[in-house]
């Protein structure tokens, strides 16, 4: 099921910078927001096929910036 992220909003393809509780922050780039599946682990996959998993609880916000 789609859940319309309002990441689609910036495009088909974004990078995103995840800063996590303990104060460590990860850069992903190229991530296709058709891609985005939201749960306990928020799936993510990438244009060269990765796939990302984050897990919701320890994510404090997420910048999110058009490619």
């Amino acid at each position: 099921m789609d859940l319309h992220s309002s990441t689609k909003k910036q495009g088909k393809i974004v990078t995103q910078i995840i800063h996590f509780i303990n104060g460590e922050k990860r850069t992903f780039e190229n991530i296709k927001t058709s891609s985005i599946k939201q749960g306990q682990f928020t799936k993510l996959e990438t244009i060269e096929g990765k796939l990302i998993m984050i897990n919701d609880k320890n994510v404090l916000c997420i910048e999110v910036f058009k490619q």
